[in-house]
């Protein structure tokens, strides 16, 4: 017996083609046509425009590691679930130039907390931190969460690897900030 066609045909892309085509665009994004030079840098982007916007990705990193140490300060309770979170805002940090990277005589033994010291006392005043732990998290979550969404619309102004970079790093925000709204449920 031969299959019949569906009574209705629906018009327009299905749902499927249309999650697939915005997976396809995203890594077209990150592809880049500018052929590399001798020195590294890209012929197809400006240096100065990839140079900025690590500038900046560092900074904001950076003021995330604060907001991070401020939220420990006042909920001290929090500091162990925090942790893991807080070390890849540095990590973040460190990929874009910014903080200090572990130096080679530094123990390789050392949790990634002692690895990578906070920020200068030079650097942004820390954010105000809420008394109540789930809205401290909940605060900690729509920054990660507002981070990742400029993130996002950045590295379209970006060529290849920086832009690959701050899309991985984007992603990694966005999975913070659900991990953070997970946990103030």
């Amino acid at each position: 017996m031969p299959y019949a066609p569906p009574p209705r045909t629906p018009s327009g892309p299905r749902r499927r083609t249309l999650l697939a085509s915005a997976a396809g665009a995203v890594l077209l994004v990150g592809c880049s046509t500018g052929s590399k030079d001798s020195d590294g840098g890209t012929t197809g982007g400006s240096p100065s425009v990839v140079e900025r916007a690590r500038a900046r990705a560092a900074g904001e990193s950076t003021d995330l590691v604060a907001r991070y140490d401020a939220v420990v300060a006042v909920h001290p309770a929090l500091a162990q679930r925090l942790a893991p979170l807080r070390a890849e805002a540095v990590r973040h940090a460190e990929a874009f130039g910014g903080l200090r990277k572990a130096s080679p005589s530094e123990s390789p033994s050392e949790s990634p907390s002692d690895a990578a010291s906070p920020p200068p006392a030079s650097a942004a005043p820390s954010p105000a931190v809420p008394a109540d732990e789930k809205a401290a998290l909940a605060e900690l979550a729509a920054a990660e969460r507002s981070l990742a969404d400029r993130r996002a619309k950045a590295l379209l102004d970006l060529p290849g690897e920086p832009a690959r970079l701050l899309a991985s790093v984007a992603a990694a925000g966005a999975a913070h900030a659900y991990l953070l709204t997970e946990g103030a449920k």
